[in-house]
């Protein structure tokens, strides 16, 4: 009987023990590094332009048909990005007036980022009559205003978008491979973890782009959680705790033709002419994904 009792006692302890080490483990895992305070202290800001229907590609001329440089980096007085409280949080309101973002001042590499939208109720000039829009670019490199809008850095993009948050596009001379169904005629891949990894980006016959799996946005005037997990060239797109994209090799080409791997860069936050809001951005370093997690590539 003692030796039942003493028995039961120990594998208690153990069990008792085993989760001691589970929540010592999560509590180490979940350092997170908040990213707002009410100045935007770990932020730079980029703006570019006030892009017009009809844009294409090219850099914007004023009547006299002289170029118009863009307005620059932390070009002050244009609050195009701002804070605000709403109780104990503190929320970004992007404008959208301008094309540009913010920039971590910080390099990141293996980390899980999140952050928390909803959308605003205004649109500008280009995007007046279209679906509204912005993103998360991480991995990003190298000058501003690059790719095709002149806004942004080469990067690797999570889009956030009205029915396609998730969706990914490369920006510049960026590629990586997606699990994605191969398009057919005028369509794009659309991604599956059920499919082989296909290339998107530079170089690739898939083009740039390759849509989400699913839509799980929520309604307009309610908060959308995005997590963005990296880790070594891999990366997740989750939305509302759904896993809507599975990608893996990321690269961008260089000069010469040779993919490059990119695995860090700082973090852009995209204004792109459609007002929205942003709250509890945050970061934590992740040592390696979960097991469920690695099972995904």
């Amino acid at each position: 009987m003692n030796k039942a009792f003493f028995f039961i006692l120990l594998l208690l302890t153990s069990c008792s023990q085993l989760k001691n080490d589970k929540i010592s483990n999560d509590e180490k895992n979940s350092n997170w590094q908040e990213l707002i305070d009410k100045d935007l202290t770990q932020w730079d800001v980029f703006l570019s332009y006030q892009h017009q229907p009809g844009y294409d590609g090219s850099q914007p001329k004023d009547a006299d048909g002289k170029l118009i440089p863009p307005i620059g980096l932390n070009t002050p007085s244009y609050n195009v990005f701002t804070t605000f409280q709403e109780g104990n949080e503190t929320i970004i309101k992007n404008t959208g007036e301008f094309y540009g973002c913010l920039i971590t001042k910080k390099v990141f590499k293996n980390y899980h980022f999140q952050l928390k939208y909803r959308w605003g109720n205004k649109t500008w000039a280009y995007r007046k009559d279209l679906l509204k829009d912005s993103g998360i670019l991480y991995h990003s490199i190298g000058p501003m205003g690059v790719e095709y809008w002149r806004s942004w850095m080469l990067s690797q993009e999570f889009q956030i978008m009205e029915g396609h948050t998730g969706d990914f596009w490369s920006q510049k001379n960026s590629a990586i491979d997606i699990r994605a169904y191969k398009p057919e005629s005028v369509l794009t891949p659309l991604a599956h973890e059920s499919q082989d990894f296909l290339p998107v980006g530079m170089n690739s016959p898939f083009r740039n782009y390759c849509r989400r799996k699913g839509n799980y946005e929520k309604p307009h005037d309610e908060w959308n959680t995005l997590d963005l997990y990296c880790f070594e060239g891999q990366s997740l797109h989750v939305v509302n705790g759904e896993v809507v994209m599975i990608l893996r090799n990321s690269r961008y080409v260089d000069d010469n033709g040779i993919d490059v791997p990119l695995i860090q860069g700082k973090i852009q936050i995209q204004s792109e002419a459609a007002e929205i809001f942003f709250k509890n951005i945050r970061i934590r370093e992740i040592d390696s994904l979960t097991q469920e997690q690695k099972n995904l590539f």
